[in-house]
């Protein structure tokens, strides 16, 4: 999946919108998919080389936001069901293991 730069500026803010309302650190999150605070900031900032890293960052954060009764912000470009999607890997997504 490739994002222009207008799509890839609306994804980052609609991860880091998601990750603030969560209330959660980056360091919960780390430990939570088994990673570092550094990753995890890098996928916020889609700053990763591993594609299914946002997908799995996304439905951690969606399922937090649920968890909680709070409605997430819509995401634009990271939609639908992972398995829709040929080039996603929806096992590793789906077990929420972010990839170093």
């Amino acid at each position: 999946m490739s994002l222009n730069p207008q799509e890839r500026k609306a994804t980052i803010r609609e991860l880091q919108a998601n990750f603030a309302l969560t209330g959660l650190s980056l360091a919960e999150i780390a430990t939570d998919l088994g990673t570092t605070e550094g990753i995890i900031q890098n996928v916020l900032n889609l700053e990763t080389r591993h594609i299914n890293n946002p997908w799995i960052l996304r439905a951690y954060l969606i399922g937090k936001l649920e968890e909680q009764g709070i409605q997430p912000v819509p995401f634009s470009r990271l939609v639908g069901d992972p398995e829709d999607y040929w080039f996603l890997d929806a096992n590793l997504i789906h077990n929420g293991q972010i990839e170093a």
